[in-house]
This record gives structure tokens, sequence and C-alpha cells, in this order.
């Protein structure tokens, strides 16, 4: 697939703090990609140099193998940032309208409407007058407006409640269905496991992880296969095997720590072992998103 986006060794100074630390990666067409990390990360500064409102003190980006700023890539992207500003004094209808008369090949309104989920009311309500839920629907409207291959989303559904954000996304999931390339961040760490293809982790300005949801936890979390007994476990034997880390007990049921799962409940199977309700935890990106910052704060 086409590389849409790339960037190369960028960075960022505020006097003298580095916020944004030789920062590489790309993006290809069609990829659906979270960046995440704790506050003060670098996540939003990468975003907006990448979008060309912030200049890198260091380094390069390319969006469609061109600068962010060139009208040819403006026409193509669509941006929603975390604190959504709209011009005062228009209906919103008369606003959506007036942003899509800026790109060559808009999305209809009739389109626009149904994949935001903005309802004739609010169409007619001045945006001054919005709240602060309905102005964020407006403001994903204005992002789609422009029929964009590329889509930025920072921070997208802080302040919408969730059936908002159940529109949101599944919006967004037809997008991606469609090829569309979307970025987004958020503090929603279920939403990232949720949507992401990929997730890029930010910390104290450096890339700490890049790689799928599944990927990540995997390398990184204690995944386990737990049931109740109904026969005698030998731990020794158990814990001799090479993907086992650790055997206990907790509240009736034994728990088996391990890399591979599989190769837990296959060895069940081939003992033959008089066991029932089996359950297989894989583990939260949360506890993912913990273990590689503190291991980080450590260092």
């Amino acid at each position: 697939m086409e590389t849409v986006v790339k960037i190369k060794e960028l960075t960022k100074m505020f006097k003298d703090k580095k916020a944004v630390n030789h920062v590489s990666f790309s993006i290809k067409q069609g990829e659906v990609v979270a960046i995440l990390g704790p506050n003060g990360a670098g996540k939003s500064t990468t975003m907006l140099m990448m979008l060309g409102l912030l200049h890198p003190t260091n380094g390069e980006v390319k969006l469609f193998h061109q600068e962010a700023t060139s009208k040819t890539v403006r026409e193509k992207i669509g941006v929603m940032l975390q604190e959504v500003s709209l011009m005062d004094g228009l209906k919103v209808k008369e606003l959506i309208k007036l942003c899509r008369s800026y790109y060559p090949n808009p999305l209809s309104m009739e389109l626009l409407i149904k994949l935001t989920g903005l309802n004739q009311e609010e169409l007619n309500k001045r945006t001054e007058k919005l709240s602060g839920g309905q102005k964020r629907r407006v403001g994903f409207a204005l992002a789609l407006a422009g029929n964009p291959d590329l889509m930025f989303f920072d921070e997208p559904t802080v302040g919408m409640d969730i059936s908002a954000r159940k529109v949101f996304w599944d919006t967004v999931r037809g997008l991606a269905n469609q090829g569309k390339t979307i970025l987004f961040s958020t503090h929603y760490l279920q939403e990232a496991d949720d949507i992401a293809d990929r997730i890029i982790l930010f910390d104290k300005g450096v890339v700490i992880a890049d790689g799928d949801p599944k990927d990540i936890k995997g390398k990184l979390l204690k995944q386990s296969v737990s049931f109740i007994a109904r026969c005698t476990i030998s731990k020794e034997d158990w814990i001799k095997l090479p993907f086992i880390a650790e055997v206990f007990e907790q509240e009736g049921r034994t728990f088996m720590i391990t890399d591979d799962t599989d190769a837990v409940l296959t060895k069940i199977f081939e003992e033959r072992l008089n066991i029932e309700d089996i359950q297989i935890e894989k583990g939260r990106l949360e506890e993912a998103f913990e273990q590689l910052t503190e291991e980080r704060e450590a260092m």
C-alpha cells in the first residue's frame, strides 16, 4: 500500500524542553492508527507538526510525499482538533456549506448529516448556541466535508455522550472500510484497543512501542489459563514446562501464567484432565500502557 504519512527524526524544542525527540514512523493507506501516551508525552505536538500548524525544530514531515502545507495536501486531509472552535453568527448548516465550498470534491450535505448524526434542530442552530458535544459533532462534519483521504482526530470523543461516541466510531469504521487513512489520539484506551489496527505509544517525547494492540499486549502482559480442577494438579510438573511461568490457586481456581495460552490448552487436552470452566485472560491495554511507562521511568 502507498505510504501516506512519513515523518523522519522529528524533533520539537520549547525553550530548553524537548517535547518531541527524534521521532520517526510511517503510515500506509487504509491504516487506522492510534497515538497514545500520558499527558505531555508529545502526541498533540507531533500531530500539529504533521499538519503543518507547528514548525519542527528538526526533522521532516511528508503527507502524500509532499509538504503538509501544500494546497494539494490540504485538499486531501480532514482535521478535528481537541479544541473545536467554530465561527460565530452562522447556522450549523451554513457553516458546513461554506466549508464544503472550499474543496473540489466535497461530500454531499445529505451524506454528512447521515455520517455525523446531526439532526435538523442542530443544523438550524447558530454555532454559539451549541453544547460542547454538539460542537464536536459539527467539528466532525467539517473534518469530513472535503471527502478526505487522510483524517486526523485529536481526542475526538471528549465531551461526547455514549451514544454520540458510538455514532462517531461506527462512522470511522465505515470510512476505514472504504480505504481512508485515519490517525487519532485518545486517552480512552479501550477505544484504541477496539478501533485501531496499530498503536504508536509515546512517552516523554519518544516512541516506546509501535504495533497492533494484540501484539503489544501479548509481548508485555501476563496471560493466564484458569479452571476449576476436579482432579489433582501437579504444580511441580507444570511449572517445568517452558511456556509456564507460574501456577497457583485462588478462590477455588487453578491459574497458569503463560506467554502461550494455546500451548497450555493443548497440554490440558492431551492430559485429559478432569477440569471445568476454563477461562483465558489475555490482559488489557491499560496494563501494557502502565508497564511500558513504568519500565521507562525505572531506566
